[in-house]
């Protein structure tokens, strides 16, 4: 009995250990999404098509899903475990990254990365202070 407050503190720091990775899929698809918001805002309007166009291609991929085919940047792959992907493009939209950096015959009308350059601070905090929160929780048990 004498190791009582000793068990319980490891029993506490097994829960700290494990308890970010639980919570932490809510946050990365929460701030996946603000993003991919961001980006669909950004991404020029295609007046000449009624098809499927570039706001709509922009996706995000949970963890253990898989990516469209021909989406931009790195193409079809499973989301890892803790993982959260967000592309822009499909097998409808294959020119995303045309738009992005331009060509030899058209402007570059960068959408993707700028939406990543304003909001990475934001959305870095916002994954932080799930982490801490989470860990937080776990150590009350």
């Amino acid at each position: 009995m004498a190791n009582d407050g000793l068990d319980n503190v490891m029993a506490a720091f097994d829960r700290v250990k494990a308890a970010p990775r639980k919570g932490i899929n809510k946050a990365l698809m929460s701030v996946a999404e603000d993003l991919a918001s961001m980006q669909r805002h950004l991404a020029p309007d295609d007046p000449a098509t009624s098809a499927p166009d570039l706001k709509t291609s922009i996706t995000v991929t949970g963890p253990g899903e898989q990516t469209p085919p021909y989406s931009q940047p790195g193409g079809s792959r499973v989301a890892g475990e803790h993982e959260v992907i967000v592309t822009a493009g499909n097998t409808e939209v294959r020119y995303p990254h045309l738009v992005e950096y331009g060509t030899s015959k058209t402007e570059a009308q960068p959408f993707f990365w700028p939406a990543v350059r304003l909001l990475r601070k934001s959305l870095q905090q916002r994954i932080d202070r799930a982490g801490r929160k989470a860990v937080r929780d776990a150590w009350k048990g």
